[in-house]
């Protein structure tokens, strides 16, 4: 894991599987792609993005990494992902 950002309001976590991952147990199986995991710790819930979504969200890092955003750009972006969290936050 890999803290991409972290602010007052959200917290954005990029999630990697190594070489050498295992299962905390047997039956749990060890991630097989990445994804990001947005908190949003004014509501206390968090989103994670897979699949198509992590894909996107990829995009809108590495376009920010080309044209340096404000505090303000990111979290505006970052609420609209937040909009989805659905999941209470229990323990981070």
């Amino acid at each position: 894991m890999h803290m991409l950002y972290d602010s007052d309001a959200y917290a954005v976590v990029h999630v990697q599987p190594t070489e050498g991952d295992k299962p905390l147990a047997p039956h749990l199986p060890v991630l097989a792609r990445h994804g990001f995991e947005i908190v949003d710790k004014r509501s206390g819930k968090e989103v994670y993005l897979d699949g198509s979504w992590a894909e996107l969200f990829q995009q809108q890092i590495t376009a920010w990494q080309i044209n340096t955003p404000t505090q303000e750009e990111v979290e505006d972006t970052l609420e609209g992902y937040a909009e989805l969290a659905q999941k209470p936050v229990l323990v981070h």
